[in-house]
This record gives structure tokens, sequence and C-alpha cells, in this order.
């Protein structure tokens, strides 16, 4: 287990150099908290011994389809792919976005495919006034999907040198209390914050380390795509900017749409061989106030605009494959 020098230590090096899961019910869904409600974790070490943090990140970019092929609804669909910067890898989707960014014009279309950060913790869920849906774990260790904002005051609050131990410490660790607000239309987290004073993990929380062990948290992060799934990805990232439906029947295999129903992936499973997908169990984002602007409902174009540049883009993106 790393120390919380070396965490200070890497957190520091970081910012001068910078200046979802396999079916169980294990993520504790705090975006469901009601607004003006405090929910209060403590979180754990991650099992991996050669993590430094007790955290890891996942960066996913999210492909939107004007709806499935063959569906009749018309509905918009969105697809999460993982990017492949989250192994330290070139982003073939991250590289044809890039340069959009010089373009004034281009830049809000940029944004909408840039990837989307967020982080797996894990730990025990102290007190909160959600009720969930459905049985709950028999686990009390729970999975944590921390959005940006949130992990920035988890972060943050370790450069503090008035705390003297990890937080994650069984003995003179401290709680996290989610603070959920609103801001902007947005859920807002800005006001969560650490305890200001230590507590010891109960007899309880103890035996349920001892029984069940933790997690290891990159057992959890989205399988990395090989090349038939990077080849998948490219092309439903130019059918998405073209703004043509999902085909189950090219790209189902590999991935599937966010809330798909039961019936249509029946379907879809019928017709194609089960392979496992690369793509992460569908884990909703929060919507903060820094990723607002990403999100495709911040985008302000009309149809006939970002159509005609979605056409000037691909064909770029086709003119250089040649």
């Amino acid at each position: 287990m790393a120390s919380l020098a070396e965490i200070r230590a890497k957190l520091q090096a970081a910012n001068q150099q910078t200046s979802n899961t396999g079916g169980d019910n294990a993520i504790f869904p705090h975006w469901n908290i009601a607004e003006g409600t405090t929910t209060t974790v403590r979180f754990l070490p991650d099992a991996d011994p050669n993590n430094t943090f007790f955290w890891v990140e996942r960066a996913m970019i999210k492909l939107e389809f004007a709806g499935v092929k063959g569906q009749t609804d018309n509905k918009k669909t969105m697809v999460q792919v993982p990017c492949m910067e989250m192994w330290g890898d070139t982003c073939p989707i991250l590289t044809e976005v890039r340069p959009w960014f010089k373009d004034k014009s281009l830049e809000e279309l940029g944004r909408k495919y840039w990837k989307k950060r967020s982080y797996l913790f894990q730990g025990f869920v102290t007190d909160t006034k959600l009720v969930e849906d459905g049985k709950l774990p028999e686990n009390p260790i729970r999975r944590f999907i921390i959005s940006s904002q949130i992990f920035n005051i988890v972060k943050n609050a370790l450069m503090d040198s008035e705390i003297d131990e990890l937080p994650t410490d069984y003995v003179r660790g401290l709680d996290f209390k989610i603070v959920k607000t609103t801001k902007g239309g947005y859920a807002d987290y800005s006001t969560s914050t650490w305890s200001r004073r230590e507590r010891a993990l109960g007899d309880a929380e103890k035996a349920a380390i001892s029984q069940y062990g933790l997690f290891d948290l990159k057992e959890f992060l989205p399988k990395k795509p090989g090349e038939v799934e990077l080849k998948v990805m490219k092309e439903m990232f130019e059918a998405s900017v073209e703004g043509e439906a999902f085909d189950m029947d090219r790209w189902g295999q590999y991935f599937k749409p966010i809330g798909l129903s039961a019936s249509a992936a029946a379907v879809a499973d019928d017709v194609r061989p089960s392979t496992p997908s690369v793509s992460n169990i569908a884990v909703k984002d929060e919507a903060d106030p820094d990723d607002s602007a990403d999100s495709p409902a911040a985008a302000s174009n009309s149809g006939s605009e970002a159509s005609a540049r979605a056409q000037d883009i691909l064909a770029m993106i086709r003119n250089r494959q040649k």
C-alpha cells in the first residue's frame, strides 16, 4: 500500500507535467441521491499492490447515433467506447478530433467527441438516504464511478498538509461526504468534502474486508480493444459524425447502445455469435458543470450547418486514409 507521501509526490509530478462493470450490482449509484442530501462513504485501498493510488482512471468516448438501424422510434442513441489513451496508446478517435480544436467552427463538435474521464473507487456506504432499486449486494464493499468534479475534491485534499494519514487507513482514515446540489441545471457536487475527524473502521467493516477481500480495480476497466475493435470504433465514429443510425449487424457484436431494450438485445444476440464486448457496463455519467460543454445537449449548431461540417470532416478523414 502506498504511503500518503508517495501519493502526494505522484500527484505533484502529474500536476507539473500537465500545469461500469461485469454484471453484479456493486456499483453504488450516488448520482441518484436527492438534491440537497449527503451520502457518506469510506474509501478503501485498491487490492493491486502496484497501484500507487486508491482509484483507477477510466476514459470513455461517447458516440451519438440517430437511433438504431431497423427500429422505428428514431430516438437518438449513445454508445460508449474506451479511449486508447487509458492504456497509454494512441487513440484513433482523438487523433482525428484533436485538430478540430484549431478551428473555431469545429471546436464545439470536437468537445462532443472528446474523452470523458471518470474514476473507479471502492469502499463502504456508511450513511445515505438513497433507497436503491433491486436487491442490495451481499458484499457491503461497493464500487463508485466518480466524476471529475468529485475526484478533484478528493485529489486536492490529499495535498493538504493538515491531513497526516491516508484517508483509506483502517484506524486513522477519513470518511468522505458526497453532497449533491444543482447549479445551472446540472448536478453539482462542489460542496462535497472530507470529514475532518478520523474514524477507525468498525468491527463489521473489518469483518467484511476479511470475508470478501478488496477489489482489484483494474479488473473493472473496459477490455482493451484489439485490432478488430479499433477498426469498428473508427467506423462507428465516422458513422456518428455523419449522423447515421447504429448498425447492430455491423457493430453490435462489439458494442451495444446504452439503454438498449432487452427485446432488442435478444434479437441482436440471435443473429450473431456471442462474443464478449469491449465496452463496460453502461454506467450513468454524472452531469458535471466542467463536462456540460462536452455533452450532446450543449451543442448549438443548426442541423444543416452541422451536417455540412460532418461531411467535410469525413471527406478529410477518408482522403488521409487513401
